[in-house]
């Protein structure tokens, strides 16, 4: 199938029931044969997304990407090269996570195998659902969640970390505040310091929403419940809701929680202005040991330094 750029400005253009919008990409459903199904993926400026090649199905997957407008930043293994109008990307030769990086918004056709291509689009609305309401009652907790999942989805990248288990990381990374859904918003939003009674209320939302997350009707999403549990987990074993310590906390909840903490530092907050950059660096590296997972926070300040310090 070939598009030309009217189409491609019609799709993008006209309003769809088969579009899921993030705040990293928009995917619009174009329609199938009987060997592909056709969808169209628009990059927006300046984002990251990922590709986890699925490798595991019973059958061999397609999965192909051609960009037929703009250009796209590609890294694999620690090489990085770009695509241009015109070139494609077969995801099956790629058997670990790739990352992928749009400066100024990228379009790009994706061909892939009918049934999981489906598939993966009608999961995709029920987790597009679900975050819209977390988005209505909470605009900030959405908008750090997205960047909670995209800078823990690298983080695990750094770490070279099995890509079997990306997914729970990717969605438990997404989905870690959850529980906050069933905070008042009083206490969410409130500009001075918790009573202690609100403070426990507030430190619920970690059990809250591991248990919504294990009753997801997306069985795969199940998975990812002991992130959102143990993402206030300390080093130290003074954390929540469990009092876990060291490496008793699973490596994905301590990822979540150097970015969490960061993310949360270096954004504006009703009680308080953000931290700089470096005051916010200086606060991780102080927590070394303590708060955080060494090893984590080591390959963090990494991952700040390759990307030249800048917080996407």
């Amino acid at each position: 199938m070939t598009l030309s750029q009217k189409q491609i400005m019609d799709i993008i253009e006209k309003p769809s029931l088969h579009r899921l919008d993030n705040d990293n990409t928009v995917a619009t459903y174009i329609g199938k044969t009987n060997e592909f199904a056709y969808g169209l993926l628009s990059v927006r400026p300046e984002r990251f997304f990922w590709i986890r090649y699925n490798s595991d199905a019973e059958q061999k997957v397609i999965e192909k990407y051609t960009v037929v407008r703009g250009e796209l930043e590609v890294e694999y293994n620690g090489s990085t090269f770009v695509l241009q109008e015109g070139d494609s990307f077969d995801a099956s030769q790629y058997p670990e996570l790739v990352s992928l990086y749009s400066e100024a918004g990228t379009d790009l056709l994706l061909e892939m195998t009918p049934d999981i291509y489906e598939t993966n689009f009608r999961e995709k609305e029920i987790i597009q659902r679900d975050a819209s309401a977390i988005a209505k009652v909470d605009g900030y907790t959405f908008k750090h969640c997205a960047r909670i999942k995209d800078y823990s989805t690298e983080l695990w990248k750094k770490l070279s970390q099995p890509i079997e288990r990306a997914r729970s990381l990717v969605w438990g990374a997404y989905f870690h505040d959850i529980g906050k859904l069933a905070v008042p918003l009083e206490i969410l939003n409130k500009e001075g310091k918790l009573t202690p009674t609100e403070w426990e209320t507030m430190k619920a939302h970690t059990t809250i929403g591991a248990e919504m997350m294990r009753n997801h009707e997306l069985t795969w999403l199940r998975d990812s419940a002991f992130i959102v549990e143990h993402h206030h987990e300390r080093f130290d074993g003074k954390g929540y809701p469990n009092g876990l310590k060291g490496e008793e906390i699973p490596l994905e909840a301590a990822i979540v929680s150097v970015v969490d903490s960061f993310d949360a530092m270096t954004t504006d907050r009703v009680y308080r202005k953000a931290l700089s950059m470096n005051e916010a660096i200086q606060e991780i590296v102080r927590g070394r040991g303590t708060q955080f997972n060494p090893k984590v926070v080591d390959a963090f300040l990494k991952l700040l330094h390759d990307q030249q310090f800048k917080w996407k």
